[in-house]
């Protein structure tokens, strides 16, 4: 038990019992004072002032009894709803603490899926930078095949074409130099 609320609860007793006990102390003693009264006005009423006070302190002291009971059971009323509550705090702090630690390894799973879909992203922004890297060399390879290709067969196409005149030329000269002849 928490010691502050402990040092509370014995304060709590004694005032409790220490009101229960004024209440009837006070009704004492002034029975007591007008019962002396009584008896120094009437020397002859004595005996009956005296069973009328023995009845009265009697009266006092059931009464007494009986708040004191109260006192008692309130005072164990109070400790068990104190004894409930501590219960119940106790409880919320488990629960609590509980709480809080299912929220940190919600957020720490939230944070790891998080960091492995950009490390995801990344490896996949990385393929495809590399594949666009490759592809734009395969295309620049292409293209100066297609230039040198073009090249060549430009080459070629002149040299036959260069070929077919001069057999042609040979040709209508052969047949000119025949024709004169």
């Amino acid at each position: 038990m928490n010691p502050l609320i402990a040092a509370a609860s014995v304060i709590a007793a004694g005032l409790a019992v220490g009101l229960a006990s004024i209440g009837p102390g006070v009704g004492q003693g002034t029975a007591a004072g007008q019962a002396v009264e009584g008896i120094a006005r009437q020397p002859e009423a004595e005996g009956k002032i005296r069973d009328n006070r023995k009845q009265r302190i009697l009266n006092t002291i059931r009464n007494s009894e009986e708040l004191r009971g109260g006192a008692i059971e309130q005072l164990e009323k109070a400790r068990s709803r104190l004894r409930k509550v501590e219960t119940e705090a106790e409880q919320f702090r488990v629960n609590g603490y509980s709480e809080i630690e299912r929220e940190k390894l919600n957020l720490i799973n939230s944070t790891y899926k998080t960091l492995e879909q950009l490390e995801n992203y990344k490896n996949e922004t990385i393929q495809f930078e590399q594949q666009r890297a490759i592809n734009q060399v395969r295309q620049r390879v292409f293209q100066q095949a297609l230039r040198g290709a073009l090249g060549t067969l430009n080459s070629c196409l002149n040299n036959e074409l260069h070929l077919r005149t001069i057999s042609a030329n040979i040709g209508m000269l052969g047949t000119m130099k025949e024709i004169t002849d």
